[in-house]
């Protein structure tokens, strides 16, 4: 049998970067696989992971990168790897990482000359077997949170609502530009915060989303057809002049109102698009604050200065970070770990410690850039869509004698499955009926009757109604538990048992159905 190969960890050399790419627990997880796990020292430090805890679980620890990067077969980093650590790539080893490999050209290739194997983090593609190896979701949705903390930080008022005795607070306003993963989150805590919370994006089918989160989804009064989110795997797609117009004059007519804004709209493969220009930063108030996610890619607002906060001249406060994960290394490290260790499950699926680089899986082979000496970036499309598309045929409107023929034919179709159901039940309860002694017949000719009526009853109610049907059914269910109640008195063994299960079921039911329609309720319900 081969010998296990060796998982190692070295610390990340980006300026300012405090996350690491393997935690003490991600370590016991990857050991499980048949991994040995290495680390550089101090690799951890920044994260809040210490040496002394990683050795704890089993982990190496390795001084030096040259040393570590030596004796690992698979490195995990979290930042694109430099020129020196390229260097460091041989045949034999694997490389998994955030790797940019659309603006990364001379990394793809002396990744190809050195004959590594390369897994790209962003290139996971979004199926749903994949999301839990999604890292730019992980990190999204903590630069989602982490966003509305540094607005509230800059912001030096109450995101809620106060009145009290020295006067009367209004709560904050807070707009946010594009619901992906980041948007949701900062959605998210900004109404728990208690902010009175937009948001905006191009795609409608999201708003739904929106509004269940406590936030108002900015409609625009334009027609024009979306692009389906199928075609471009769930992400926003590039909009026409006509829809960024009447997109930036409904922003125009926001701006003075808002508080914060939150802008994170990306199209895949391209620069940030502008959505707040400089005369929407104008009409905001002075200590408003902007927080531009999409700084890394240019901004979506005019005046974004990359890993910078600049204080316009009116007085508003634009964040361009881009290192709001590594503001919160300790969680964010734990997440991604988690995602590389889904990543090397699937690489291993004998848990034997050997990796199967399986290029015919969806996900192994859209994340790989290169692999055998050659660059495989970019993949081909999955064969599974990231959304089912939706059918472009609309449907054909009938004319009333077509919905008249349809009507009758659907009435046809149902009376000849009630006829053909009666007859069978008829036929099973006659052959019961001269195997059964009479006193048992009287009985069991009820409950079956019980069993069809209310088959009947629930089963043609439309699906949305369901809810509603609650306080109907748990009627029903008080009936059945009268009804079994007065058969308990029965001398039949097999009545009481029956009787017996009828008053527990139909009880869940009455008591289930308080339970569930109590929670719905406190859903609405403003605390």
């Amino acid at each position: 049998m081969p010998e296990a190969l060796k998982i190692g960890t070295p610390k990340e050399t980006f300026p300012g970067e405090n996350r690491v790419a393997m935690t003490p627990e991600s370590a016991k997880q990857l050991q499980k696989l048949g991994f040995s796990c290495l680390v550089q020292s101090g690799a951890g430090t920044a994260a809040g992971f210490s040496d002394q805890a990683y050795e704890e679980a089993g982990v190496e620890i390795v001084k030096t990168a040259a040393s570590l990067w030596k004796k690992s077969d698979i490195v995990t980093k979290v930042r694109q790897p430099d020129d020196k650590e390229l260097g460091y790539l041989t045949k034999d080893k694997t490389l998994i990482s955030f790797f940019n490999p659309g603006g990364n050209t001379d990394g793809l290739e002396k990744a190809k000359e050195s004959g590594a194997s390369v897994i790209a983090m962003e290139m996971v593609p979004r199926i749903s077997r994949a999301q839990k190896m999604d890292a730019l979701s992980s990190m999204a949705n903590i630069a989602g949170y982490r966003a509305v903390i540094e607005a509230g930080n800059n912001f030096g008022r109450f995101f809620t609502g106060q009145i009290t005795a020295a006067g009367k607070v209004p709560p904050a306003k807070v707009l946010v530009v594009g619901a992906g993963v980041a948007g949701l989150a900062a959605i998210g805590t900004s109404t728990s915060l208690g902010a009175i919370t937009y948001a905006f994006d191009v795609r409608p089918e999201v708003a739904e989303q929106v509004e269940s989160m406590g936030a108002e989804f900015v409609y625009l009064d334009f027609e024009e057809e979306q692009q389906d989110g199928a075609a471009t795997g769930g992400y926003a797609s590039v909009s026409s002049p006509e829809f960024r117009e009447a997109q930036l004059a409904k922003f125009r007519e926001l701006a003075p109102e808002m508080d914060i804004v939150i802008t994170t709209a990306l199209i895949p493969n391209r620069d940030a698009p502008k959505l707040w220009l400089e005369d929407m930063v104008k009409a905001m108030k002075p200590g408003s604050v902007i927080v531009d996610l999409a700084a890394e890619r240019g901004g979506n607002a005019e005046g974004t200065v990359k890993d910078e906060k600049v204080v316009t001249e009116n007085g508003v406060t634009i964040i361009g970070y881009t290192d709001f994960p590594s503001r919160m290394a300790a969680q964010s490290s734990t997440l991604y770990a988690t995602n590389i260790r889904h990543m090397l499950t699937d690489l291993t699926p004998e848990k034997d410690g050997q990796i199967v680089h399986n290029m015919e899986d969806d996900v192994i082979r859209g994340a790989t850039v290169t692999h055998e000496g050659e660059i495989t970036f970019p993949p081909p499309p999955p064969k599974v869509q990231a959304i089912a598309a939706k059918s472009k045929e609309k449907p054909k409107e009938l004319t009333a004698e077509e919905k008249r023929a349809q009507e009758t034919a659907a009435f046809k179709a149902q009376t000849k499955q009630q006829v053909t159901l009666l007859a069978v039940g008829g036929l099973l309860l006659l052959l019961v009926g001269l195997i059964a002694p009479a006193s048992f017949m009287q009985h069991f000719i009820v409950f079956v009757l019980s069993v069809f009526v209310g088959f009947q009853v629930i089963w043609n109610v439309s699906h949305s109604l369901h809810t509603p049907l609650m306080a109907v059914t748990n009627a029903i269910s008080s009936i059945i538990i009268l009804g079994a109640l007065m058969q308990i008195g029965s001398g039949s063994f097999l009545v009481i048992l029956l009787a017996g299960l009828s008053v527990f079921m139909a009880g869940i039911n009455i008591f289930g159905g308080f339970l569930v329609t109590r929670r719905m309720l406190a859903m609405f319900q403003k605390s």
